[in-house]
């Protein structure tokens, strides 16, 4: 009998200090390198988008992937990337940390279209008002501190 699942994970992390240090001009280079990242350790992507100080990735995992594994490869190989790269040239590093959240099959195409709106939603609401906002709608308590 194989291993069976269905569950979905929005990652949501920002740059050192919630600099605004993503180009718009290569953010999409940025998503196709992630993108890259997780398709080699048999992930899925459904969907990357973010604004200049933060990124949202809405994967689902292979069932041998960790997920902590997996953030830990996307930050270390992307940040090594960013900075080769020389098109994020104010690019310091990410945020410590991370928010997940997990979603059924039922949610998938709300958070798929949630990440897509990303530049739009941001018009109105910013990083860390949306990082407490999600952190408060999935019940994860949290200390205010450790959100800079």
């Amino acid at each position: 009998m194989g291993s069976f699942k269905q569950m979905y994970y929005q990652i949501v992390f920002g740059t050192k200090h919630q600099k605004s240090t993503i180009s718009n001009d290569y953010c999409e280079e940025l998503y196709k390198y992630i993108w890259g990242l997780i398709s080699a350790k048999k992930c899925k992507l459904y969907r990357i988008n973010g604004v200049e100080d933060h990124i949202h990735i809405f994967c689902d995992l292979h069932p041998s992937i960790a997920l902590a594994d997996l953030i830990k490869d996307i930050k270390v190989s992307s940040s090594i990337w960013m900075k080769s790269e020389n098109k994020f040239p104010s690019f310091e590093g990410w945020q410590d940390g991370y928010g997940v959240f997990t979603y059924n099959n039922r949610d998938k195409q709300m958070i798929i279209n949630y990440v897509k709106n990303q530049k739009e939603h941001h018009k109105t609401e910013s990083f860390l008002d949306e990082y407490k906002r999600l952190l408060t709608e999935n019940e994860i308590e949290f200390d205010e501190k450790y959100l800079l």
